[in-house]
């Protein structure tokens, strides 16, 4: 028995620990307080192990196919993100640099480790791992960046008609890789954190 506040009407009340696929709603206002493991970890496993196997090929496969008077271009983030450097737009590159690629593998890499650390039941480093989870939905918004800033080029060279933009090989696997990453956290219950005994139904 736990006690917890109803984040929907306030009220203060006592919290079962829930069973695998039960759920427990408030006693006032019937909103969901909480849910058994139920298989959640599971699935957040399967979510972060499903985007770190597109996250290559969204890498090293063109997201756009730009075509241009007769001739076209293929261009992978990374290839986007130099192309920036190279002219004169460092901000704007190491944003999609670091939207693009390094925060989705920081996310994948870290919602891997708080799952191997709960299906162990690791009771090491509790505060930091919640801390970490926090800081993982804080910067989730923010690697979605590059996603505008192509949406802006693209409508850009549209109403320029100058060039004709098809999806490359790599867009599937670029937009599986943030669907699933948003899934993988999303599903993640961070009170499992700190359960230090007893069965997780994983």
């Amino acid at each position: 028995m736990s006690l917890v506040s109803c984040p929907t009407c306030g009220l203060v009340q006592r919290l079962p620990e829930p069973e695998p696929r039960m759920v427990v709603e408030c006693s006032r206002c019937g909103a969901r307080l909480a849910s058994g493991n139920g298989g959640r970890l599971a699935w957040t496993a399967a979510f972060t192990l499903a985007a770190l196997m597109f996250y290559a090929p969204a890498n090293l496969y063109p997201i756009l196919r730009l075509e241009w008077y007769g001739t076209h271009s293929e261009n992978t983030a990374w290839d986007g993100a130099i192309a920036l450097f190279r002219q004169g737009q460092p901000v704007i590159g190491v944003i999609v640099f670091l939207a693009s690629i390094v925060i989705p593998f920081l996310k994948l890499a870290t919602l891997f480790y708080l799952v191997a650390t709960v299906k162990f039941r690791s009771a090491a480093w509790r505060r930091q791992r919640a801390s970490i989870f926090r800081a993982l939905e804080f910067i989730g918004p923010w690697a979605m960046l590059d996603v505008f800033v192509m949406s802006v080029l693209v409508a850009l060279v549209k109403l320029g008609e100058l060039a004709t933009v098809l999806p490359g090989r790599g867009l599937f696997s670029f937009t599986a890789v943030a669907v699933l990453t948003i899934m993988a956290t999303a599903s993640f219950d961070p009170r499992l954190i700190w359960h230090a005994s007893g069965d997780i139904d994983a």
